[in-house]
């Protein structure tokens, strides 16, 4: 436990312990990596029982008891927090809802608002002022800076090992936090909900297998497409649908790919979907470029435009998830026709 005699003076001692955290996570995850599997059997131990290690990018990350004050920063981590049963004491909220920051599918499930903190750049002195004993940065930049400054204030779980810049699974995110909480069974319990919830959208529709999708979005700055391995495009794929190779191509390591007005034709497929994002659906429906896509003029197009639908979208919580599945199937249904 960080102790000083006030909150400024403990976050000077956190950002200079920075490089030395730093230093000692690279030596962590260098024997990580060629440990094999000894970390992963450090952190099997039965649902609850404490200390915990857990294998992350950064390094291994050990909690030594039940944490009591959790803060949640990365892409969904306090709704998975909130999912398994715990109510962090800060949280980031990435895509603007508001209020508690979590979306309407998780209304209602704090008993005592979080303290919002930033997302791409927190303010350390405010985590420091919550005094955490576990912080959550598991869907995220995967900075080691960051990482640093972060596990000098308490133990941190980031990216997982082989995931980097926000790619980090539903299942990665829900087995990493819940383990760190000491909510193994919970969490298993919550995954296998989500795999009986797709399973029951695909039997609904198995119209979707081989199909392809494309989700794509739209800014100020243009149009764009989601890699496979992001979430998003992952929702596609558990219900049936493939995603172009061509995307995944341009995207390479990175989770999703800006769009040039030549290559707009890399939204085509036999369903399309747009997530407009801080810009209105219509701008992007209106744009004559896009128009010209072949499978938005077959009609097999759809651009999002009710917020909460392209919010439980893009979460990729477990909640989220299964949320956007009561809603968007048979939407998809229509649209292929």
């Amino acid at each position: 436990m960080i102790s000083s005699s006030s909150p400024k003076r403990r976050l000077r001692r956190v950002l200079a312990a920075a490089g030395a955290v730093v230093a000692a996570s690279l030596v962590l995850a260098g024997c990580a990596s060629g440990s094999g599997s000894s970390s992963d059997d450090a952190s099997t131990k039965a649902g609850g029982q404490f200390p915990v290690s857990i294998t992350t990018a950064l390094g291994t990350t050990t909690i030594k008891s039940q944490p009591k004050r959790v803060v949640a920063l990365g892409w969904g981590d306090a709704e998975t927090a909130l999912e398994l049963g715990v109510q962090p004491v800060g949280a980031s909220d990435w895509l603007a809802f508001g209020g508690d920051g979590v979306g309407p599918w998780l209304k209602g499930a704090y008993e005592k608002s979080p303290k919002i903190i930033q997302t791409l750049e927190p303010s350390y002195e405010d985590i420091l002022a919550l005094k955490p004993d576990l912080i959550l940065d598991v869907k995220s930049s995967g900075d080691k800076d960051r990482y640093a400054k972060l596990s000098a204030i308490a133990p941190t779980v980031a990216v997982p090992k082989g995931a980097e810049n926000y790619l980090a699974s539903t299942t990665q995110q829900t087995t990493m936090i819940a383990k760190a909480l000491g909510k193994e069974q919970a969490g298993k319990k919550l995954l296998s909900g989500l795999d009986d919830a797709y399973a029951a959208a695909r039997t609904a529709h198995p119209q979707f297998a081989g199909k392809s999708a494309v989700v794509g979005a739209y800014s100020s700055e243009g149009f764009g497409a989601y890699s496979s391995r992001d979430s998003r495009s992952t929702f596609m794929r558990n219900l049936g649908f493939t995603i172009p190779k061509a995307i995944d191509k341009q995207a390479g390591s990175a989770f999703s790919v800006h769009l040039s007005d030549e290559n707009l034709d890399l939204l085509n497929a036999d369903l399309t979907l747009v997530l407009p994002i801080y810009v209105d659906a219509k701008q992007a429906e209106s744009n004559p470029l896009f128009q010209k896509v072949p499978s938005v003029q077959a009609g097999h197009a759809i651009v999002f435009d009710d917020k909460d639908v392209s919010s439980a979208f893009s979460m990729g919580t477990t909640s989220a998830i299964e949320w956007a599945l009561q809603k968007l199937p048979d939407e998809f249904a229509a649209k292929l026709g």
